[in-house]
């Protein structure tokens, strides 16, 4: 008989039996996912299936109407005040389009969890701004620069170093690539394979683009009809035997996943 997972075993972010409807209409659907500690998980799928509404519930940004999401072994969903907010301190997430604040600059964007959650001085959230502003290789007079005055690839940057700057143990990206052209791209992903390993962090990203899924994975994960139609390596993707995962790759219109359109 196998007895409890020890704390060593525990998956670092857990979804289980997550359900999510809107408008009588399920997106998430019992959906069972898990990713360890260390690795790097990417959920691939056709575009409505759920992927971002499934990353909103794990950072709380969304409920579930049923199920739990752990965070190491602690069921976060059911948690309240201090404890639940230590929980999710330990999350960093990079959001689609980089959704940094126009009225702030550059490094008031990389600082706002700093100055505005965990209590740092503006001194020395600047600085910690800088340093990871340089992680990503911008240069300091990006600093005092305003968004729109970046190009869409600066965004991005300036948005992975939001994420990193607290040092978080988990980040989320949603659409990390979603944009840019194929080269700007490529230099973000690598810039994300740089920053996850540097904190030794587990990674969740979604996104549709499968070269970047491809670089940027230790795993994937295909969700469609509201569930996991297939977990594993990513080095399996090519000779997986699952029809939904063939149809995606090959990007053709018959199969089970249905085009929307």
């Amino acid at each position: 008989m196998t007895g409890p997972l020890s704390k060593q075993e525990w998956p670092k972010l857990e979804w289980r039996g997550i359900s999510k409807r809107f408008d009588g209409q399920a997106v998430l659907d019992g959906l069972n996912l898990a990713v360890a500690p260390g690795r790097s998980l990417v959920i691939i799928g056709a575009s409505g299936q759920g992927k971002s509404v499934t990353i909103k519930i794990a950072v709380g940004l969304m409920q579930p109407d049923a199920g739990t999401v752990f965070v190491d072994g602690a069921d976060i969903t059911r948690m309240g005040g201090g404890a639940r907010r230590r929980l999710y301190a330990k999350f960093g997430m990079l959001f689609q389009s980089a959704a940094l604040f126009d009225s702030l600059t550059v490094w008031e964007n990389v600082a706002f969890r700093l100055i505005n959650a965990d209590g740092v001085s503006r001194k020395a959230a600047r600085v910690r701004s800088l340093e990871a502003l340089e992680q990503v290789r911008l240069a300091a007079n990006v600093a005092d620069r305003y968004p729109n005055e970046l190009s869409g690839g600066m965004q991005k940057r300036v948005g992975l170093a939001r994420a990193i700057v607290a040092r978080p143990e988990i980040i989320l990206f949603d659409e990390p690539t979603t944009g840019l052209d194929p080269i700007t791209a490529a230099a973000i992903d690598e810039l994300i394979i740089e920053q996850v390993k540097g904190l030794g962090c587990t990674a969740i990203s979604i996104t549709h683009d499968l070269a970047s899924a491809r670089r940027i994975g230790d795993d994937i994960a295909l969700l469609h009809a509201g569930k996991i139609q297939w977990q594993g390596p990513v080095a399996d993707l090519d000779r997986s035997g699952n029809a939904y995962v063939e149809q995606f790759i090959a990007g053709r219109s018959e199969g089970p996943i249905t085009a929307a359109l």
